[in-house]
């Protein structure tokens, strides 16, 4: 029996790398009797290529649709991210529609018995009804964060001028009004996360020995009526290109000892305000460590490359003078891409300090990686809090009133993940993590059982 699934991400790599590993997870398991089609949406003017890259290196059973781009030149230069996803998502669902028709009508496959969406693509449940397909949702943020989701609608209506003490939800760790999604009150997804209850099943890219308490609460809630299915650590295993930058960096990771390299990455869509980068570099060379970092060109707004194809080819030009050259012998710098995976898994990375974004998590926990938390946007701030009050396996940077976190507090964070005996212990608690995330994917896992359930049933009602 085949089954045939088709996948609706959001624009961005970090919604769609997940969707890719879950795609391979599902060809594994149900050895290659299963279809996935991804439907692309697309901006006018965002990039494409790297999807393109990512897909077109997938197995022959899966397939991939670009739907046409949509304009977002209507929108406000401050629009939010949150805003520019959904508002492409929404231009792109009568694409979507005429996508599944064609699917449905196709006589060499089986029509498509299930849709995949992300946390943003709920909208779309509707148009699946009309074609009788079953609805899920794959969380491309952490359990914990998906608690906190499904309570924004609560939330708003008891505190609509915002949140004024912390918050403690079910399953959570207290969470500070500024850190819970930046504002509630001014929040323009309310009506999004209501959706989250249509849905069939939730896949959450997480395990459930990572967040016990968090899949519990979601288990046992009224409040969260789908499915919930705990089905990762879904992360790139290895990466689908090799660039002259990428064998540098590892080149150079292996002249230095174990556990002795920072990775700094702010992931694919952070960036920094110069003086924040002036800082940065100020706090690394001051700490007297190793460190590998990949710098963006500067920008006041913190996900200036989430839709944007700009590359830089020559960090030098926005870095402090002299600062390559003081620490030649012992920082490496890079602008392009990296393949970030095999750095946090080479013996030499004894760090990562990052933006928090759950994929980067992730794999920093897979390859048994500590961490500084240095949130930018979006949920990030959840997952900071969740790593340094919850787990324990990172710091987090302080702000300092200036807006900007400066050298000082960067050299001591730095200092105490490399050689500190606070850092010590999270590498002891991260190494702990990582063996359970191994667990949940071996040949009978918590994560492995709850992806061939949600298999079988997708084969159920393909049958029936």
């Amino acid at each position: 029996m085949e089954v045939h699934i088709a996948i609706f991400p959001s624009p961005g790599m970090g919604h769609l790398i997940p969707l890719t590993e879950l795609a391979r997870q599902l060809l594994c398991l149900l050895h290659r009797r299963v279809f996935v089609t991804f439907i692309i949406p697309t901006a006018t003017g965002a990039p494409i290529k790297p999807q393109n890259d990512i897909l077109n290196a997938m197995p022959e059973n899966v397939t991939s649709i670009f739907l046409p781009p949509v304009d977002l030149n209507d929108l406000p230069p401050d629009a939010s991210l949150g805003a520019r996803i959904s508002l492409t998502l929404a231009r792109s669902l009568p694409a979507l529609r005429q996508t599944l028709s064609e699917l449905t009508h196709d006589s060499t496959r089986k029509r498509p018995s299930s849709l995949v969406v992300d946390i943003f693509g709920p909208p779309s449940f509707e148009i699946a009804k009309e074609f009788h397909i079953s609805p899920y949702i794959f969380s491309t943020v952490s359990a914990t964060t998906l608690v906190g989701l499904f309570h924004v609608p609560l939330l708003y209506e008891m505190f609509p001028g915002g949140l004024r003490e912390p918050v403690t939800l079910p399953g959570c760790v207290p969470v500070q009004p500024t850190d819970f999604f930046a504002r509630v009150h001014d929040y323009d997804q309310v009506g999004l996360f209501k959706m989250y209850n249509l849905a069939k099943g939730i896949l959450v890219n997480s395990f459930v020995e990572l967040e016990p308490a968090a899949f519990k609460a979601m288990e046992e809630g009224e409040w969260c009526k789908p499915d919930i299915f705990p089905v990762g650590p879904l992360i790139r295993t290895g990466s689908e290109q090799q660039t002259s930058y990428g064998f540098e960096c590892l080149k150079w990771l292996d002249k230095h000892s174990v556990g002795s390299v920072l990775f700094v990455s702010f992931g694919s869509g952070g960036t920094l305000s110069q003086k924040q980068i002036d800082e940065l570099a100020f706090g690394l060379e001051k700490s007297g460590q190793k460190f590998l970092w990949v710098v963006k060109s500067p920008s006041e707004k913190v996900n200036a490359s989430y839709f944007s194809a700009k590359t830089d080819l020559d960090p030098t030009s926005f870095l402090p003078d002299g600062f390559l050259d003081r620490v030649r012998d012992r920082g490496l710098v890079v602008s392009s891409w990296i393949p970030q995976v095999e750095i946090l898994g080479h013996s030499s990375t004894g760090g990562f300090l990052t933006h928090c974004g759950w994929n980067s998590i992730l794999e920093s926990i897979v390859n048994g990686v500590p961490m500084i938390g240095w949130p930018l946007y979006a949920e990030q701030q959840m997952n900071a809090v969740n790593l340094t009050d919850g787990l324990g396996v990172a710091y987090r940077v302080k702000v300092g009133e200036n807006g900007l976190v400066e050298r000082d507090e960067i050299e001591k964070c730095v200092r105490s993940l490399i050689e500190g005996e606070d850092g010590r212990k999270m590498r002891t608690k991260v190494v702990e993590l990582k063996e359970g995330g191994a667990k949940a994917l071996s040949q009978d896992g918590s994560s492995t059982r709850a992806i061939l359930h949600v298999a079988k049933d997708t084969l159920l009602a393909t049958s029936g």
